[in-house]
């Protein structure tokens, strides 16, 4: 369910009912590149870097949207200092949490005013996890290059989503089980309903 909303959110599936709108626009119609242009950034689940492309080029594939020649943001080499030590390094031959840094990388270099993140911490080491997090809550606390941003965050890992949230959404078979603040979870016992 929740892969598939994400999906639909960036137009990579149909949506069979309703309509998606961002700042006020209707982009039900649009396709994924023309709402990656409006400004939707996504990092799916599993990561999907280029393996064979070098870090930079991968980065560069994030400034798609961007005018040609357009450098990579230092920004993003400030969040994740890792990835400019190998930038010339195959995305391939990154560790599961490098790998994560760089996809996160790629999808803010477009500038993006929604970043989406399916499932960031999956298969990653705790000490990479509190770097994400770390670099999660700076974007949604102050944006990126002086621009705000959205962060949609979806994640199975409680902790990780709590300390994050400001606001919370459960959904169970596409139906919206539970919402509120973020600081209302724990006494609202949302990890009851979200246990696996």
């Amino acid at each position: 369910g929740k892969t598939t909303l994400l999906k639909s959110l960036m137009g990579l599936v149909p949506i069979k009912s309703g309509s998606v709108t961002l700042a006020g626009q209707d982009i039900t119609q649009a396709k994924p590149y023309e709402r990656a242009a409006a400004g939707i950034g996504y990092v799916p689940q599993g990561r999907e870097i280029f393996a064979r492309l070098t870090v930079e080029d991968n980065l560069r594939m994030g400034l798609a949207t961007q005018a040609g020649g357009t450098p990579i943001p230092p920004e993003l080499f400030e969040l994740f200092p890792v990835l400019k030590q190998m930038l010339h390094r195959r995305g391939g031959d990154l560790s599961g949490g490098q790998q994560q840094q760089l996809a996160i990388a790629r999808a803010l270099a477009a500038k993006p005013r929604l970043l989406i993140l399916d499932e960031p911490t999956e298969g990653i080491q705790p000490s990479i996890i509190k770097d994400i997090g770390r670099v999660i809550r700076q974007l949604a606390d102050v944006g990126l290059q002086g621009q705000r941003m959205a962060v949609l965050l979806c994640e199975q890992y409680y902790d990780f989503a709590e300390e994050l949230a400001d606001q919370y959404l459960v959904m169970d078979r596409g139906e919206v089980i539970a919402r509120g603040p973020g600081s209302e979870m724990k006494e609202k016992s949302i990890q009851q309903l979200v246990a696996i």
